[in-house]
């Protein structure tokens, strides 16, 4: 069975202790989660904040600082008026001024960010308040793109349940909770990077299926065409992956049918990367696997940014923010 997160991380723990910036340090299911990685031994925290909301929650769970647990309130912090300069220097051709660059350092969503970009911490997780626009706008705008990235996108990790049959497999669904519909280039963008995902944090080879509800011609669409034109452009440009496409979930994940759909197919019936063609797809397919299938789902995270940031649906638990810290650690351990 693939090895979750957490699970790669204990039986690899780096040298150094990675730091984690948790941007929201005062939600009481942000502070359990973090702490949780910390006494794991997975990674030092530091919790972003007003100190004394931030210390009451602490205080909630009879944690005091140190010990790899810092507090940062941007209202107070040395750091701030540095990273208001930063900022200043970032978005002033954009129209950001002194005050609005120092009100925007005084963010915690900005300042944690900062904190990853200047090497303070390893990489930031934010959105148990936020929403996901506001997190992904606060990481392009402060850590920016990977230079050979083209854009950001998202994906889920998918685990199957423990009582599931021995044949079923974790999977990488993306994009599931960033881009809207994306074009022909853009979906080969988002499978060639989810490739890379697949490869390093499920530690996979990735087989990449571009779904559709189309398999190999069986309908015509210009939704189809879409799916067809990104499935070329992806094996043009990388002819070391296995991709197919375009396919049915069925024909994608089920051997007898990707046999009969796809014939002689490496991907059909076998496939670990499943590219939706757009968010609609993609959102409604990850929460039918998770609610109904009983697998778990692990993310949104972000790909594409040149440090890890990470997104949390507002409705997360304090293991998602654990488990959600872990692959922030593993990106960047990845990224070096």
């Amino acid at each position: 069975m693939t090895k979750t997160p957490i699970e790669l991380l204990r039986n690899s723990a780096p040298a150094a202790r990675p730091v984690i910036a948790l941007s929201e340090g005062s939600d009481p299911r942000v502070v359990a989660g973090a702490l949780a990685a910390h006494n794991s031994g997975l990674t030092d925290i530091i919790l972003v904040g007003p100190e004394d909301e931030v210390s009451s929650a602490l205080a909630a769970e009879g944690i005091s600082v140190g010990g790899g647990i810092e507090i940062h309130d941007p209202a107070t912090s040395e750091l701030t008026e540095m990273f208001a300069a930063e900022f200043l220097a970032l978005r002033k051709h954009k129209g950001v001024d002194e005050v609005k660059a120092r009100a925007a350092a005084e963010t915690p969503l900005i300042y944690a960010a900062m904190l990853v970009r200047i090497g303070h911490a390893t990489g930031t997780v934010g959105g148990a308040v936020h929403t996901t626009g506001d997190v992904v706008r606060s990481a392009i705008q402060v850590i920016g793109m990977a230079p050979d990235a083209g854009m950001i996108s998202s994906f889920f990790l998918m685990y199957p349940p423990d009582d599931a049959p021995d044949n079923a497999r974790a999977m990488l669904y993306s994009d599931c909770g960033l881009v809207i519909d994306p074009s022909a280039s853009e979906l080969a963008n988002i499978a060639e990077t989810s490739a890379a995902s697949a490869r390093s944090l499920l530690q996979v080879e990735p087989k990449i299926a571009m779904l559709s509800f189309s398999t190999k011609g069986s309908a015509r669409h210009k939704a189809v065409d879409k799916v067809i034109e990104a499935t070329n452009t992806i094996r043009a440009k990388r002819p070391d992956l296995e991709v197919d496409g375009e396919l049915q979930f069925d024909a994608a994940f089920v051997p007898t049918v990707g046999e009969r759909k796809s014939p002689g197919s490496s991907v059909a019936g076998q496939a670990n990367v499943m590219i939706f063609p757009n968010l609609d797809a993609g959102n409604i397919a990850y929460k039918i696997t998770q609610r109904l299938g009983g697998y778990a789902a692990i993310g949104p995270v972000m790909q594409g940014l040149a440090k890890p940031a990470n997104d949390l649906s507002r409705g997360c638990s304090a293991d998602d923010v654990t488990q959600i810290i872990a692959v922030t650690v593993l990106q960047a351990q990845t990224a070096q």
